[in-house]
């Protein structure tokens, strides 16, 4: 390019000459300076110059290297004639090669680069600067090299600088030889040295002497040491951090060369200004080059406070905060997930480790200290859980699941996670050995110690009575690992009480490291940590007489009956135990099969922690059998595993086990086991039956009731299409169906294995597992989708006419026959009437049951018309209550899998409001009168620390005690059956439902029925009075508001109750409800009142802007009680408010977090995903848009309230976010995170333009959005990449505005590959 330009122009023709004839006469550098000057003012040249730039640096390489030249070309650069970085790589491509033959110049580079590279602020600023970087990308081909297709100026400028420490890097590593041992043996820049000949010396006097390579040596050092000082300068360290977060395999690469460096370089290890160690710690994660800053003005007050995150801060010793305040949300996480009545899609599994990963990341808390906190958080779900009412629902098991399997599950995850990133690091670097890879990460550490603190905590690892024994086997192995003594499995399993070492009280967290074990997550090392045993002496020597267990399995004994008992009632405590009983239930014979699924059902189901994710999917193998290779029946092969599979799905039944398959997630994966059993046995006459072992006869109807009333317990099929509940308003969620089920199980089969962090789960999962992984849809399923569709059909609207003569039409006579055969023998008759159609009564004569030996979906489609004509017929009263209630009984009893029909259909009746009311009296319906009285006191009782008025339950007189008809027939039918184990599986289906419907229902439906229940089951008195308290809450927006205002009081210490006075997680969650307290019913929690009331609160959208209202309430009465009047004076004359009173605004500011953790939490529990987003897109921006008085805005304006609820507010939407997106992109809910941030961030951006007129104070606003941005920055900086760089920009500019100029740059920083440039410009402008 010069020289083209050269020959092209006398101009520059003249100036060579000019120099020339300076540098022939000697002449002073300023002398030259002027008199070039002169001349190109007089040429027209623009200064500075690029082609005098390109004229200078040829004119010296090589003809003449002399002093007097250099001195020329270093006065054009401090007289800015030149750009000084243009000359720079310029001199970079001609020196750097050429350094050993001409060590002077390269001396004279590094100088140069010394001199001009860290002050870029003066160069940025030219007018040609554009034109500047892009000669420099013509020049060392920056684009080409690192791949960047974006050539804005300041991203050149990031190249460039990288480029400069790249070439010096691979020059030392060259003059050292240590260039071979890098990857590629070669450098992608010109630095290897070149071969010339040299056959005169030249002007320097440069003779390849002893002085030549001692400069040849100290440019080696220097080079290294100014490597050193781009990585310390506080400009040009983070333009190389931009290069690092957006260059990742060059900075790889780079990192690699220069560990290369610090591991052999002589002349690193002989400097005086750097060492190895030093230069490394320089580039290391740790390090925090572009980060915010706190500096002591308001505005970083905030963020100064959230770093303190450590469960031992002094921040925990605020009044309302006790140490594990910062966990809260996890507190009430793994409370809501114990509610029976919600069966999730979605495993705790994946919620909790976003949780987890979310909380560790905004609290900026320790590995250690996330891991302490979620443990404790556990054990306390655990404690309140131990001596709860009685009642049908989730009860101990499912908490120790949560405890002893999910939990680990969480923390297998998370360590997996940074530990498989880890290993891919490993595997790109040469010099990391294999045994490097196995080093455990920090949070694998934080682990370790988190559970050796543990046991600090003593009160929270009594175990319950029942897994006593289990704690103390979990403490004798550990004993006798100790004592050297080496036992099987089968001594623990026989040992008595009285063979335990003397003092090996085992606790919870003898449990907890027996589960982390069995995981990989810890070793046997643990067994020694101080304090975990504490016997010494008196070890059994003997091992007791060996009795059938698990060890007796494992050594080829057959499955006697009692070995069977045995090994059902004991859990297996390893994988290849139970994988042994998988292969028996494949591959065994078929009394063998029947078995081996009796105990996969057992304890190892339901306390087998250790194994029980491989249990429950070895439980879902064994539901799908696959097709034999030798079979050619016409039927399903299903059908002849009938006994197999009906244990199974009678095992699988109970509650606990149920909510145990939902929190591993594999409710959709247990679904698409199921509907095939469905689909088949639904469609076969139980002409077929088989004899069980017991002698029981076993049909097609009961498989398929089984399977079919398991099905419907997976989603919410009682609930009724949002358009159609009765009332002037709807609830809001995602209503589960059998296809969204379908659509998840798909969705998680297909995409499991293909992510990177899938790597290490498929390990953990057994090698025998056999599992179909095809996609399968409805369409699969015709008769499954036949009567889904007519569920839909009967919800949402009255039946259709029923055409006489059909099948149809006789399985409905049959089944009226059936059910009231005493009132058609005497003398009566029961039409099928629907829509104004009837039908004449079935013959009598006809052996009704033969009739109605026909396939279950037959039956299922006919028994909407049935309970059309019972009910109304009982409407007309041509049927008696007790009749319709017998005829109902007799009908499921019949056929179980028509629970599911009848709840459904009188659900909907119930919405429709055409019944009249049933009169509860006694005479024709039961009567709630002898304990109703009863259940108003005790529902009061619960409400009490609520302050929520209970609607009075007076009966007689005006306010008779009336249900809707379908509602009364539907609770008459419950309380007909008995509480035996037969019937526990049925009236868990019928209960949610009944609930559901009843809470609808007017005020007070839901109290009557508790009572009746009440008068049948005395020990579920407390449960049934507590879910009658919800309903209250159902029926009024008013008393969910005072229940929120409840938590948000008792979680701070704001409360006047001497219950709630100290806050915290205890004052808000409580111990659970019941009567194990003294004196009977007591007030429950908020809390748990709240957990188990959302779901069914009719209009949940309302609920974002009250918890955004008594978020702000709440920070004015933290203000004002954490302040005396005296300071908050003091502080309002200071500026900023911080000279005086920092530990009173710093204990305010943690129970700010506190209260904007408890909204977060209880946004994101009550409405998931959709609420979150609501609340950010929607919410935030109206409540900032509109006008607040000051008193309702947080004091006066300007003031400390108002700071600290801008602050509230940025960390509540914040966590809102990471609690629904996740902090990373690891969640599918993230795919949806940069819309909604997009338009938020645009928003802010916006009023920070001046485009939007806001109504909040000013301080509220700056708080909100410096606190905002800066928690992006430091916490959520995944986040910063989802976002549209223009707004990043206006969102700096507005930051600039307010001074935030280190935010600013931290968030361009964040801001990837296109913000580069921005980010770049800025830090050289804010400079030192």
């Amino acid at each position: 390019m010069a020289v083209s330009i050269q020959a092209a122009s006398p101009v520059w023709e003249s100036v060579l000459e000019q120099t020339k004839s300076a540098q022939d006469k000697n002449s002073d550098p300023l002398l030259w300076a002027v008199q070039l000057s002169s001349s190109l003012n007089s040429a027209g040249v623009s200064l500075p110059s690029i082609d005098l730039a390109h004229l200078l640096v040829s004119h010296i390489c090589w003809d003449n290297h002399v002093a007097i030249t250099w001195k020329y070309l270093e006065k054009a650069m401090t007289v800015k004639f030149v750009p000084p970085i243009l000359v720079l790589a310029l001199l970079s491509t001609r020196v750097i090669p050429n350094r050993k033959f001409h060590p002077a110049a390269y001396r004279l580079y590094m100088e140069l680069l010394r001199r001009h590279t860290f002050s870029l602020k003066c160069q940025i600023n030219k007018p040609n600067y554009q034109k500047t970087m892009k000669s420099i990308d013509d020049v060392l081909h920056l684009s080409q090299i690192f791949g960047l297709q974006v050539s804005e100026p300041g991203l050149l400028l990031v190249e460039f600088v990288f480029s400069i420490v790249w070439q010096l890097l691979d020059a030392s590593l060259d003059d050292e030889g240590l260039l071979e041992l890098t990857p590629e043996r070669r450098s992608i820049w010109p630095t290897v040295t070149q071969d010339m000949e040299i056959d005169t010396p030249d002007n320097f006097n440069e003779k390849r002497n002893e002085q030549h390579d001692v400069m040849y040596k100290g440019n080696t050092t220097m080079a290294i040491e100014i490597i050193g000082e781009f990585l310390q300068n506080k400009v040009t360290s983070r333009i190389l951090f931009l290069a690092r977060r957006n260059m990742p395999s060059h900075w790889g690469a780079f990192i690699q060369q220069l560990s290369i460096l610090a591991a052999q370089s002589v002349a690193l290890r002989n400097s005086k200004h750097v060492t190895p160690d030093a230069l490394l710690q320089l580039t290391s994660d740790t390090r925090k080059v572009l980060s915010r800053e706190c500096k002591i003005i308001s505005q970083e007050e905030f963020h100064a406070i959230i770093g303190s995150g450590s469960l031992t801060s002094s921040s925990g010793q605020c009044h309302g905060t006790s140490p594990s305040a910062h966990w809260l949300p996890i507190d009430l996480f793994l409370e809501d997930a114990m509610d029976g009545s919600q069966v999730a899609a979605t495993g705790a599994v994946e919620r909790l480790t976003g949780l987890v990963k979310a909380l560790q990341a905004v609290n900026g808390t320790t590995w250690h200290d996330t891991f302490l906190g979620l443990w404790i958080a556990a054990l306390r779900l655990v404690q309140r859980e131990r001596d709860i009412s009685e009642g049908p629902v989730p009860r101990l098991d499912t908490c120790l699941c949560m405890l002893l399997s999910i939990t680990p599950l969480v923390v297998a995850n998370i360590v997996e996670e940074e530990e498989s990133e880890l290993i891919d690091e490993s595997d790109c670097s040469p010099t990391n050995q294999t045994k490097e890879k196995q080093a455990p990460g920090r949070c694998r550490k934080g682990l370790i110690s988190s559970l050796q603190m543990l046991s600090d905590y003593e009160a929270l690892l009594t175990p319950p009575q029942s897994v006593r024994s289990v704690a103390n086997q979990a403490a004798a192995k550990a004993i006798m690992f100790i004592s050297g003594v080496t036992v099987g499995n089968g001594y623990y399993e026989c040992m008595s009480i009285n063979d335990m070492p003397m003092n090996c009280s085992g606790n919870m967290r003898h449990l907890i490291v027996e589960a982390c074990i069995a995981r990989n997550l810890l070793d046997t090392s643990a067994y020694i940590w101080p304090g975990y045993v504490n016997a010494r002496a008196n070890i059994p020597c003997s091992v007791p007489s060996q009795v059938p267990g698990w060890s007796s399995l494992m050594k080829g004994s057959p499955l006697t009956p009692t070995l069977i008992n045995a090994l059902i009632a004991t859990p297996a405590s390893s994988l290849a135990e139970i994988e042994k009983i998988y292969e028996i239930a494949t591959k065994g014979s078929d009394d063998e099969k029947i078995s081996a699924a009796s105990i996969l059902c057992g304890a190892s189901l339901v306390r087998g922690w250790n194994i029980q994710e491989h249990t429950i999917l070895f439980i879902a193998s064994v539901l799908s059998p696959p097709v034999p290779a030798d079979y050619s029946g016409s039927d399903s092969h299903l059908i002849n595993y009938a006994p197999l599979l009906n244990v199974l799905l009678v095992g699988i039944s109970p509650v606990d086990c149920v909510q145990i398959f939902s929190l591993h997630g594999m409710v959709p994966l247990l679904a698409g086991t199921l509907m095939p059993l469905c689909e088949v046995f639904g469609s076969t006459a139980p002409t077929v039956s088989w004899t069980l072992p017991t002698g029981e006869e076993l049909t097609s109807h009961a498989v398929f009731t089984n399977a079919f009333t398991l099905l419907l317990r997976l989603w919410r099929f009682d609930h009724p299409p949002l358009e159609h509940v009765m009332g002037d308003a709807t609830p809001v969620g995602s209503q589960l169906s059998p296809d969204y089920l379908l659509l998840v199980r798909n969705s998680k089969l297909s995409a499991f294995g293909k992510a990177p962090k899938d790597r290490l789960k498929i390990k953990r999962l057994s090698k025998i597992l056999n599992f179909s992984l095809d996609i399968i849809f409805m369409d699969s399923f015709p008769k499954l989708k036949c009567w889904y569709r007519q569920h839909q059909e009967c919800i949402a609207s009255t039946l259709s006419e029923l055409v006489q003569g059909t099948p149809v039409h006789q399985i409905v006579d049959a089944l009226l026959n059936m059910m009231f055969r005493k009132i058609s023998r005497g003398g009566q008759s029961l039409n099928s009437t629907t829509s104004g159609s009837s039908s004449s009564s079935a013959s009598g004569g006809e052996d009704v049951y033969v009739r109605l030996k026909v396939p279950a979906w037959d039956i299922l489609q006919g028994t909407p018309y049935v309970l059309d004509a019972a009910l109304t017929a009982c409407a007309h009263e041509r049927l008696s209550p007790r009749e319709l209630a017998t005829g109902l009984k007799d009908l499921a009893d019949f056929l179980p899998a028509t629970l599911g029909t009848i709840v459904s259909y009188f659900s909907a009746e119930v919405t429709r409001g055409i019944w009249k009311p049933a009169f509860m009296n006694g005479t024709d319906w039961p009567s709630p009168a002898a304990n109703l009285s009863m259940v108003e006191q005790q529902i009061k009782k619960i409400l009490a620390a609520t302050g929520v008025d209970v609607p009075s339950l007076a009966v007689g007189g005006s306010s008779p005690t009336m249900l809707p008809l379908p509602l009364a027939a539907l609770v008459s039918l419950t309380i007909t059956y008995k509480l035996d184990k037969a019937s526990e599986r049925f009236l868990i289906l019928i209960g949610p439902a009944l609930n559901s419907l009843a809470e609808g229902c007017p005020w007070p439906c839901m109290p009557i029925i508790a009572s009746l229940w009440a008068q049948k089951v005395k020990r579920w008195n407390d449960f049934l009075v507590f879910s009658a308290s919800r309903t209250v809450f159902h029926h009024s927006s008013d008393a969910v508001v005072q229940l929120l205002r409840s938590c948000f009081t008792s979680t701070l210490g704001l409360s006047p109750s001497i219950i709630y006075s100290n806050g915290g997680v205890g004052a808000l969650l409580g111990h659970g409800f019941g009567s194990h307290f003294c004196g009977g019913m007591s007030p429950v929690a908020p809390g748990i009142l709240y957990l188990r009331v959302h779901r069914s609160v009719r209009d949940i959208m309302f609920m974002t802007e009250e918890i955004v209202s008594l978020l702000m309430s709440s920070v004015r009465e933290i203000a004002s009680s954490g302040l005396s009047q005296e300071k908050a004076e003091k502080l309002k004359k200071t500026k900023f408010g911080l000279r005086y009173g920092q530990v009173s605004l710093g204990a305010a500011m943690t129970r700010v977090k506190l209260a904007a953790s408890l909204g977060a939490s209880l946004v994101w529990l009550s409405g998931g995903l959709s609420l979150v987003q609501s609340l950010i897109k929607e919410t935030l921006p109206s409540w900032f848009i509109s006008a607040h008085a000051p008193e309702k805005d947080g004091g006066e304006p300007g003031g400390v309230a108002a700071m600290l609820g801008g602050y509230a507010l940025a960390y509540f939407a914040v966590l809102c976010g990471t609690f629904a997106w996740g902090v990373d992109s690891a969640s599918p809910a993230s795919k949806r995170r940069p819309k909604v941030l997009g338009a938020h961030l645009e928003f802010l951006a916006s009023a920070l333009d001046g485009k939007i007129s806001l109504g909040c104070d000013s301080a509220t606003w700056r708080a909100y959005v410096t606190g905002f941005v800066s928690l992006m920055v430091s916490c959520t900086q995944k986040w910063v990449l989802d976002v549209d760089v223009d707004v990043l920009k206006r969102l700096s500019n507005g930051l600039r505005q307010w001074s935030e100029e280190e935010l600013a740059m931290a968030l361009l920083g964040l801001g990837g590959v296109g913000a580069m440039s921005a980010a770049a410009e800025l830090i050289i402008e804010i400079g030192v």
